[in-house]
């Protein structure tokens, strides 16, 4: 019995490897270190800036704790290795591996784009984000971005936004023609149709532009970043509600190639590292939102909600807008449809649940 214990015991040990090392494969050789990637990723806000910037911030950290430093990544903001509306051009030629940013900013390139961002009185931010992982969104963005070279996933959501920073009272249509105001993506083209003229400019150009009056009025975000950027010192008036972005997706690109040079667990650390990124600039929105409102209201800011007048109208020219953008490809089509269609199979349980909250409160 002593014999076979011994047996026993000794199989038990080679098959652990404990034993000693194979002679043809030294330890060395088992242990070799494992392969390190040092990207770099450009964003399209200034550097640090509360919420996007640092929401970047985050992310690459997230991903360097959760990789085990495998996958590095050094962020760069807005005009620190390119301008602001050159993020997705950068991430495109591979001269970066990721970018941080908007979609709705590259609909010069990709006027598919505008459709990922936000719609006009369209999906909110729970409803967005259930649209691109269950509803069929993620695949269309994928196909929409892929002729480019580019893979995109959403990695941030900045919630329902402000209506914008006035300069003049908005009390009826009138007061909408000849309005010169920065507002990118659809909500610009539907302005357009009731003679406003829109102007796209990046956020660090937007303080500068109401105050010397080169602009008349400005969306920009929501308190949190309204507040940083100073806004209110440079327009009387807050108007609200937000109807060009009822949730803003904040988006990663990555460079295909790039993506695809990762193994399976890092690119599987990045998807949940964005994953995370997105339920946390929610949070930090929705948090910092409450405390910069009050802090402007501290400051004799003046809010002012659009008369019912011009939202109706707003919501007439958005469906013609949206409509013609639907029409310009069949895969605009096909988006246009899948997001209409999950927004009607939704609204019903919100008209049950989230309107009746907020209702009552």
């Amino acid at each position: 019995m002593t014999r076979r214990y011994l047996l026993l015991a000794a199989g038990l040990l080679a098959a652990l490897g404990l034993t000693g090392c194979d002679k043809d494969k030294p330890a060395a050789a088992a242990a070799a270190p494992a392969q390190t990637y040092h990207w770099k990723m450009v964003t399209a806000w200034p550097k640090n800036y509360p919420g996007l910037g640092t929401g970047a911030e985050r992310l690459a950290e997230r991903v360097k704790v959760m990789s085990g430093g495998r996958l590095t990544i050094k962020v760069y903001a807005a005009g620190e290795l390119v301008p602001a509306m050159e993020v997705f051009d950068s991430v495109s030629r591979g001269t970066t591996e990721l970018g941080h940013g908007a979609a709705y900013y590259w609909k010069g390139k990709v006027p598919t784009a505008q459709f990922f961002t936000s719609v006009p009185f369209g999906l909110s931010t729970s409803e967005m984000n259930a649209w691109l992982s269950r509803g069929g969104g993620q695949a269309l963005w994928d196909e929409a971005y892929a002729p480019y070279g580019v893979k995109p996933l959403p990695a941030g959501n900045s919630g329902m936004q402000m209506g914008g920073w006035f300069n003049r009272e908005i009390e009826s249509l009138d007061d909408l023609k000849g309005l010169k105001i920065r507002m990118p993506g659809l909500g610009g083209e539907v302005l357009s149709r009731l003679g406003a003229t829109p102007v796209n400019l990046p956020g660090s150009e937007v303080f500068t532009s109401l105050q010397t009056g080169a602009i008349d009025a400005s969306d920009w975000v929501s308190p949190y970043n309204d507040l940083a950027f100073g806004l209110h010192k440079s327009a009387r008036y807050y108007y609200a509600p937000g109807w060009q972005e009822p949730q803003a997706v904040i988006e990663l690109l990555i460079n295909q190639k790039a993506y695809d040079s990762l193994p399976p667990d890092l690119q599987a650390i990045l998807g949940e590292a964005a994953r995370a990124a997105n339920q946390d600039m929610l949070d930090d929105y929705v948090y910092n939102n409450a405390l910069a409102l009050e802090e402007l209201k501290r400051q004799g800011v003046q809010l002012r909600r659009f008369p019912d007048e011009v939202l109706d109208a707003l919501r007439r020219e958005s469906e013609f807008v949206l409509g013609e953008l639907a029409a310009q490809s069949e895969l605009n089509g096909r988006i246009w449809a899948s997001m209409t269609a999950f927004q009607a199979q939704v609204t019903p349980m919100h008209q049950l649940t989230e309107k009746e909250l907020h209702d009552w409160r």
